[in-house]
């Protein structure tokens, strides 16, 4: 599904009114454009949308108040109510803008709506709304365009929508709930919580990325109309990816499939104290759908990160230099020649859950990737272990996938965590082509981006997935897909919507605080089952 930002939605709808192209004179070619929809048909269409909706929200005989503003979410308001009077239902808007000071279609509306006998006035903060419980307040205050926080009689009524629906009015917001920013991120100022956001033509970023999620309610994409070759004539720069895609990234094996077939994954992971993250690593791996899954790592690793796991096997790393007290030796050049051997038997590797680290770990494994020349999944501490070094992936014979947290992206941008949370999507999509890598940036809303390919939004997935070693079963997922010969971003894209949706599987029995990384195993295998794989 295509997901828009403000800019992009402004775009199509231009594209749509001009004529995409233009039958003989588009940038499509001769015959390729789409007739011109005049801006106000438009308009039309989605305040039908709106007056078909509002009264699913309604009480039988509930009564409707729009609050509109100015530009086209209030003209939209303004021809809502006009369909809602027609429906016979008792409406009327309170306007926070002057019908006299409207212009363009924002003013044709209005006027419509008033020469058709809706009722109006204008707000006044000390005025009351006159709705009640089961009544419907419809916001078409501001819409995608909104920049910066709303002030003067836009902040007080979304304060009074906000009183209102405390005491038991439903709130049907228009196309975003005003003071929301269509890009996605923090609202800067006040902001509606609706019960019900009916969007047009596609989804907005802000609808679908924390925060917008809680302020947005059910969200309905509603079409209105926009030609194909108006949407296809604005590049795509973002996709929310739904089940049906994601089940199609894996397929089904055949018959007489084999465990060779299924891939060869060679899992470096665990140290001294972190030995679970191996375990856990292995656990997404095997659940995965690798054929053969090797864990290499320092003897002491080995037992504690097998239990339990008697279909991995086992590559012990020599101690090579002094072993920290309690800990174990640090991943460096002397264990490059077992490391090696192992990989060119295997047809991707993982990196990172737990490794011990030392200053010659990132050396390590670069020089490992390069020599082995299979795909690779760089997860945790092989991450941490690259510091500033990720641009040299660029230069690597075979493709990476990186799988950052927040605050591990941060470090290696020489950003903040706040700066990385602010744009995850741009930045996601801009280091992956900085790094020629796939990027799985994690989080509320996981991220997959790769280079030149539209970054894609995971839905899935919920704050049960806050704890300890998650990733770690994520990582093996990824790295089960790609040693299974799926393209990186399929096989990254797929295992973070599968791992999300494992976790929303286990809400029902486990709630998020019970939820533990081990749980997620036998849900993955539960959506194999869903998909037929």
């Amino acid at each position: 599904m295509r997901l828009v930002g403000a800019a992009e939605m402004r775009a199509i709808d231009r594209a749509a009114i001009d004529g995409a192209g233009g039958p003989g004179t588009g940038t499509g070619g001769p015959g390729t454009g789409s007739a011109a929809i005049p801006s106000l048909q438009l308009m039309a269409r989605a305040a039908a949308a709106v007056a078909r909706a509002a009264p699913g929200l309604a009480r039988p005989g509930g009564r409707f108040v729009v609050l509109t503003g100015a530009g086209n979410n209030g003209g939209d308001g303004w021809l809502a109510a006009l369909d809602l009077q027609r429906a016979r239902r008792e409406v009327r808007v309170v306007a926070v803008v002057d019908p006299e000071a409207l212009d363009g279609d924002a003013a044709v509306a209005a006027a419509r709506a008033i020469d058709g006998g809706v009722p109006w006035a204008l707000f006044h903060p000390d005025a009351p709304l006159q709705v009640g419980a089961g009544d419907v307040v419809i916001d078409a205050l501001l819409g995608t365009g909104l920049s910066r926080a709303p002030a003067g009689p836009f902040a007080q009524a979304i304060a009074r929508i906000a009183e209102v629906r405390a005491g038991g009015s439903r709130v049907l917001a228009v196309d975003v709930p005003s003071g929301l920013l269509a890009d996605g991120g923090p609202p800067p100022g006040p902001c509606v919580e609706a019960d019900l956001t009916v969007t047009f033509a596609f989804m907005k970023r802000g609808l679908v990325l924390h925060p917008g999620p809680a302020t947005a309610g059910e969200v309905r994409v509603v079409e209105i109309g926009i030609p194909p070759e108006a949407a296809a004539s604005v590049p795509v720069t973002c996709d929310l990816l739904e089940e049906a895609e994601a089940r199609a990234l894996v397929p089904a094996r055949p018959p007489e499939a084999h465990k060779g077939d299924a891939g060869r994954l060679l899992v470096v992971a665990g140290s001294a104290g972190k030995s679970g993250a191996a375990h856990l690593a292995l656990l997404g791996a095997l659940r995965g759908g690798a054929g053969l899954v090797t864990l290499a790592a320092r003897p002491e690793v080995l037992g504690p990160a097998l239990a339990g796991r008697p279909e991995a096997m086992s590559l012990a790393l020599p101690a090579g230099g002094a072993e920290p007290a309690g800990g174990s030796a640090p991943l460096e050049a002397g264990d490059l020649p077992a490391l090696l051997e192992a990989a060119l038997g295997c047809d991707a590797v993982l990196l990172g859950p737990g490794i011990p680290r030392g200053p010659g770990t990132g050396a390590l494994l670069l020089e490992l990737l390069a020599r082995a020349a299979r795909p690779a999944v760089l997860d945790a501490d092989a991450l941490n272990a690259l510091g500033a070094g990720p641009v040299a992936l660029r230069a690597l014979p075979a493709p990476v996938v990186l799988t950052p947290h927040p605050g591990e992206m941060a470090r290696l941008c020489g950003l903040s965590t706040a700066e990385v949370q602010a744009r995850r999507i741009e930045l996601a999509a801009e280091q992956a082509e900085a790094w020629g890598a796939v990027i799985v940036l994690k989080g509320a809303r996981t991220v997959v981006a790769a280079p030149g390919r539209p970054p894609a939004v995971i839905p899935t997935g919920n704050a049960g997935l806050a704890t300890g070693g998650t990733g770690d079963v994520l990582a093996g997922l990824t790295a089960a897909l790609l040693a299974g010969r799926l393209p990186p971003f399929d096989a990254a894209r797929a295992a973070a919507w599968v791992h999300g949706a494992a976790a929303d599987l286990l809400l029902a029995r486990t709630g998020q605080r019970g939820l533990l990384a081990s749980d997620l195993g036998d849900a993955i295998g539960r959506i194999w089952a869903r998909w037929g794989r």
